[in-house]
């Protein structure tokens, strides 16, 4: 995969048939809440609390992608990206949650496939991106089994209106940060702030999971697979010759990684975790006989969201966490969200789970950077940093490809500026810039650099997009 030629640099070259991607998720770029019989969401409801989101920013026009899409997927086919992963808006097909089936919302969807597919674009599809229907949450939301079942329902919608085009889904996008900022902190919708109310969440989100992926798979195309994209963090023990602190690290690990990735290959819940979160919380009577058996249907890929890295110290104070996270190493260089830019651990985090979780496919379903550059005056956006993001992470991933993790793509977060849940519009992920009055889309130095790279199927030789080295 690697290939030199006499005074030049090696060429890092991917196999054939590597995806080369981008991602985004529906209310985070749809906008039109509004359109074609879209029913509520909690991010509706949410975005309208004072103060839960910065700026008062909510998703009602976003990036305006409802009505844009074919300018975003022609975006694309500029990108030269042969994937694109995007959500469904839960709402938009079945408003009320359950029940009826809202046949313009079906519509769209069909219509953006099929623009894709004609682009030579293979979907990646996400059922649920954070907007539960508003309705489903009075009724108890996620905390209660109920809403389990109406996902595994609303994924049969999905499957029979789309499954002849769309092989390969993503159940659910990273449940312990909907458990942990949606329901323990509060940050996030439905605004909750409880403990075992959060964990009840996560084990409904799996056993969704469980119950759609068995849905996905009956009565659809050959070849049909169904996974969870994780938010997976690197642990590093803050002292590596102090057990204590090692022993922290792996029980943070637990809570973030482990938890879900283990009962889903069909390990169960991990011994060290359960017993953590009897003593924090109690019995953990909402887990019932058969549950873990549904939720090891499995994964036929894992979904791998990699930021950064989780620096871990023991501490042993007030709360349920025997541990600290510690902010980071001095020196490391950070994002604009002040996050540690460290893609060698992206690389130990996909051969870690090709030794854990052996012949099961990987594809690192989000990486990115939030970094603030704005156009400049010849109207480009010279953004070289992510440039050397993008450079550095799409490295690790070929390294951890010659080791022998079995890595298919990689989809950057994201294709384009967008809403940012509760941090609003100021971050800016995109490979495209978005002008937040107009709308209008700026391809940024760093898309034209992915374009190359995708082009190529190859990591540029040379960095920079103009052809000037670095």
């Amino acid at each position: 995969m690697t290939t030199d030629r006499p005074g030049h640099a090696a060429v890092l070259r991917f196999p054939p048939g590597f995806r080369w991607g981008t991602s985004t998720s529906a209310y985070q770029v749809e906008g039109a809440v509004d359109a074609d019989g879209r029913g509520e969401s909690i991010w509706d409801r949410f975005s309208r609390v004072p103060g839960a989101v910065d700026n008062g920013d909510t998703g009602d026009v976003a990036c305006d992608h409802y009505r844009r899409h074919h300018e975003d997927v022609a975006l694309m086919a500029r990108l030269n990206t042969n994937a694109h992963r995007f959500s469904l808006a839960w709402p938009r097909i079945l408003p009320d949650g359950r029940g009826r089936v809202e046949k313009r919302g079906l519509a769209h969807y069909d219509r953006f496939i099929d623009s894709l597919l004609e682009r030579g674009i293979e979907p990646l599809v996400t059922l649920y991106h954070w907007d539960l229907p508003q309705p489903l949450q009075d009724a108890g939301g996620w905390r209660i089994r109920d809403t389990a079942e109406h996902f595994a329902r609303y994924a049969a919608v999905c499957r029979d209106a789309f499954g002849d085009r769309v092989r390969d889904w993503v159940t659910v996008n990273e449940p312990w940060i909907v458990g942990l900022l949606g329901h323990q902190l509060g940050l996030h919708a439905p605004g909750e702030k409880d403990l075992k109310g959060s964990v009840t969440v996560m084990h409904h989100l799996l056993l969704a999971h469980g119950l759609a992926a068995a849905e996905l798979r009956t009565g659809a195309r050959a070849g049909t697979r169904a996974g969870i994209a994780y938010s997976l963090f690197p642990h590093t023990p803050d002292d590596a010759a102090d057990p204590a602190d090692r022993e922290a690290s792996r029980h943070s690990d637990g809570y973030v990684n482990r938890w879900f990735l283990d009962p889903v290959h069909g390990r169960g819940y991990p011994a060290d975790m359960r017993r953590h979160w009897e003593r924090a919380i109690g019995d953990l009577d909402f887990v019932r006989d058969g549950d873990l058996a549904t939720i090891a249907a499995g994964s036929d890929f894992i979904g791998v969201n990699y930021y950064t890295r989780r620096i871990v110290r023991a501490d042993h104070g007030d709360g349920p966490w025997p541990w600290k996270v510690v902010e980071g190493r001095p020196g490391v260089p950070r994002t604009d969200l002040g996050w540690e830019i460290v893609p060698g651990d992206l690389r130990e985090l996909l051969l870690r789970l090709h030794a854990d979780y052996p012949g099961v496919p990987l594809l690192v379903t989000e990486n990115g950077a939030i970094y603030r550059d704005e156009p400049a005056a010849d109207g480009a956006v010279h953004d070289e940093r992510r440039i050397d993001f993008l450079h550095g992470h799409l490295k690790a991933v070929h390294e951890a490809l010659a080791l022998g993790a079995p890595v298919e793509g990689y989809y950057h977060w994201s294709l384009m500026d967008n809403f940012e849940w509760a941090m609003g519009y100021w971050p800016r992920f995109g490979l495209v810039h978005v002008d937040r009055e107009t709308r209008r889309r700026t391809i940024k130095d760093s898309g034209h650099w992915y374009a190359r790279a995708a082009a190529e199927g190859a990591i540029p030789a040379v960095l920079s997009p103009t052809g000037a080295g670095r």
